[in-house]
């Protein structure tokens, strides 16, 4: 991912948090065919220092799974809030004309080397964890346990757990800080107006991060 510096995000703590918020990722790694990829809801650990680790499972009839079971660097691809900017949004438009359309978006790429895992309780813990952080906004949280426990332990049969220990973390928000203030505020603008909520907030996180100009 090329991330010019004044869009690059190194803070591990705010990394980790982004991960967390962006829940899924698509998770890349080589096959013996070439290359595989799995969209996957991912937990995010934390420890250890200073980029954590990585849980997701996989069902066993999928190849990558069998690919993953022997080792080898994986990316995991994390991406957050995106979308069109117009020049129409740009008070500076109106100024010179010199302006273009761009794609504004943040993403995290999270490298590391993936092991599989197949005990049950260990699986049963992943699930859970994962279960608990999604239906913490419902009414009434459903939990794992709240399942037969024979269907349960099907279930965990049909899966292999996966674990990444992560070695490099790079995430690069592009959310026009080579604009003008002037600029950004009529992005966010733009953004609202036009139903894209999600990123003009991500823009309000990013709004205070001054750089110079440049793609």
């Amino acid at each position: 991912m090329y991330v010019p510096r004044h869009f690059r995000q190194d803070d591990p703590i705010l990394l980790s948090t982004a991960m967390q918020r962006f829940a899924a990722a698509t998770l890349v790694s080589q096959g013996a065919d070439g290359l595989l990829a799995s969209h996957v809801p991912i937990e995010v650990i934390a420890a250890p220092a200073p980029w954590g680790l990585l849980r997701c499972h996989l069902a066993r009839a999928n190849p990558h799974a069998e690919s993953l079971a022997l080792g080898g660097p994986v990316l995991a691809i994390f991406n957050g809030p995106e979308g069109y900017v117009s020049p129409n949004w740009y008070p500076s438009k109106a100024d010179h004309g010199k302006v273009v359309p761009t794609w504004n978006y943040a993403a995290v790429h999270a490298r590391g080397t993936a092991v599989t895992f197949t005990d049950p309780d260990r699986l049963h813990a992943h699930v859970s964890a994962l279960t608990d952080r999604f239906e913490t906004d419902q009414a009434a949280p459903w939990a794992v346990d709240d399942a037969p426990y024979d269907f349960i332990a099907g279930m965990l049969r049909a899966i292999i757990g996966v674990e990444i220990t992560l070695t490099e973390v790079t995430g690069k928000w592009k959310m026009s800080q080579n604009r003008a203030p002037a600029d950004r505020a009529g992005v966010i603008a733009g953004l609202r107006d036009t139903g894209a909520a999600a990123l003009a907030d991500e823009m309000e996180r990013a709004r205070d991060i001054s750089h110079p100009k440049g793609e």
